[in-house]
């Protein structure tokens, strides 16, 4: 989970996915991983986004699992936020589907989103992680995610949404939407 999360910054998910699979099914521990060159990683992981620069991360994180974590990668947010590469987002989405804890892996579609429907008002997705965490009950923040990211995709997409056909847009404050379908 971890890994195919660094993979998918930035890159498309239909990118992702075949990609994790390849460089996977050459190694799928830290120790396997480590003995793989960065130019072997690089040709397994291609297309992704940033690839040369990923597949470097890759190693430096599985080494850092081995050398700190023992070789797992750890269950706890602020733990996985001190390996280079990993920052909130990924950190929640690890915790959150590698682990099932709670957590709210919140990017570019939740904060959007979360403004837009005028439930939280924040400047940035570190910001609103910390405003759902204190209003969303937990019992929701593990979902959250995967629920806005599909309907930031097909409905309430950054660049005119389509109002027109949104479920929710009765209740919805349309906070920055200045044209719309």
């Amino acid at each position: 989970m971890l890994i195919a999360c660094l993979l998918s910054l930035r890159t498309k998910d239909e990118t992702t996915g075949p990609a994790a699979a390849r460089l996977f099914a050459l190694a799928d521990t830290p120790e396997a991983m480590l003995r793989l060159t960065p130019s072997r990683i690089e040709r397994a992981i291609f297309p992704v986004g940033f690839y040369r620069t990923k597949a470097k991360g890759i190693l430096g994180v599985c080494r850092d699992l081995l050398s700190r974590f023992g070789g797992r990668v750890p269950d706890d947010i602020d733990a996985l936020l001190t390996l280079k590469g990993v920052g909130r987002k990924t950190a929640n989405l690890v915790v959150t589907q590698g682990f099932q804890k709670p957590g709210i892996c919140v990017d570019i579609h939740v904060h959007r989103i979360s403004n837009r429907l005028g439930y939280v008002r924040t400047r940035n997705p570190n910001e609103t992680e910390t405003a759902l965490r204190a209003r969303l009950p937990r019992r929701y923040w593990i979902g959250y995610n995967d629920l806005l990211v599909s309907f930031g995709q097909n409905i309430c997409q950054p660049v005119s949404p389509w109002c027109s056909e949104c479920p929710v847009r009765v209740s919805c404050a349309r906070v920055g939407v200045t044209r719309s379908r």
